[in-house]
């Protein structure tokens, strides 16, 4: 029987200036289309959130920040909140509640706080979830812009949250599920970047056997363990989320401390060619840092926020 967990779906990377981030990311040469923001009124004034996505075959690095805060970029493009008048006060509180959810995730620290696991069958999880005791939100279905490749076109989303610290919200931030209804086309990113296929979250060593347990109630899968390290092995593919005792993450990244915790510390991605995507890096003059396990890696002082570490695919 197949698992309702099948990979990661995204990472979602929390911003206080979306052009600043934007900058860093294309100079890490990531393809990243110019950030939708919703609007209301007239003039259009952006509320909620904007965000864009470095988009691979089935997975994404999502960049957001709070509608506000910072200058909205030049090739940003606004999109009207559309519904039915009966409807359209609910969908505003929504995005308004999105946007309390980054505004005090940002509060804590600027980086990742968004990691959603990828699912072929958000029903079944949903029900698996709810019978292991775990809080959540339930199944929700919207339409979000996405990069196809007849252009940009409105897509069907089913997603839910996982409920823990507040509605929508576990210690590290949002964590849930999502269920792909077609597949957004993949960018061909400069730096070879092909797949999403680490998260990593780094908590306090006392509270590493409890983040474990629920990371293993979410996941529906043991983790394998060496010292202050856990591994969760997603799907049959490459995707595993790591958590790591912060005594034990200069281990995995050298240089890299941790900061507020729990806090997902670093996100990996699959490259074609490691060697290549490091002279890319050098040329672009974006430092890498080597990893213990001989990876390179972007730090988090360079990444805003989360270190990016770069994989040879396979």
């Amino acid at each position: 029987m197949g698992h309702d967990i099948g990979g990661l779906h995204h990472v979602g990377h929390v911003v206080h200036d979306l052009e600043q981030a934007l900058e860093r990311y294309r100079r890490m040469g990531f393809v990243l289309p110019g950030p939708a923001y919703p609007v209301v009124g007239e003039p259009p004034e952006p509320v909620g959130v904007g965000n864009t996505h470095a988009y691979f075959t089935g997975t994404f690095v999502e960049l957001v920040t709070v509608a506000g805060a910072g200058r909205v970029p030049e090739d940003a493009r606004l999109i009207p909140l559309r519904a039915p008048v009966e409807r359209l006060p609910a969908l505003q509180e929504a995005v308004r509640g999105t946007a309390a959810n980054l505004e005090a995730c940002l509060r804590r620290f600027e980086g990742v706080h968004i990691l959603m696991f990828d699912s072929p069958g958000i029903d079944g999880a949903a029900a698996r979830l709810t019978a292991s005791g775990v809080g959540h939100g339930g199944v929700q279905a919207a339409q979000r812009p996405v990069e196809t490749a007849d252009g940009l076109r409105m897509e069907p989303v089913r997603w839910l949250e996982i409920d823990g610290a507040g509605p929508g919200l576990v210690p590290e931030g949002r964590v849930g599920l999502a269920e792909n209804a077609s597949a957004h086309a993949a960018a061909g990113h400069p730096n070879g970047a092909v797949e999403l296929v680490e998260s990593v979250l780094c908590v306090a060593d006392d509270e590493l056997d409890e983040a474990e347990r629920r990371y293993e109630s979410y996941v529906g899968r043991p983790a394998s363990r060496v010292g202050v390290v856990r591994t969760f092995t997603l799907g049959d593919g490459p995707a595993r989320v790591t958590l790591v005792g912060a005594s034990g993450l200069d281990g995995l990244l050298p240089g890299e401390g941790a900061g507020a915790l729990p806090g997902f510390a670093a996100y990996a991605v699959a490259v074609r060619d490691i060697a290549a995507t490091e002279r890319f890096l050098g040329e672009a003059g974006v430092p890498v840092r080597e990893s213990a396990a001989g990876e390179i890696f972007v730090s988090a002082r360079e990444a805003l926020g989360t270190a990016i570490v770069f994989r040879q695919a396979g």
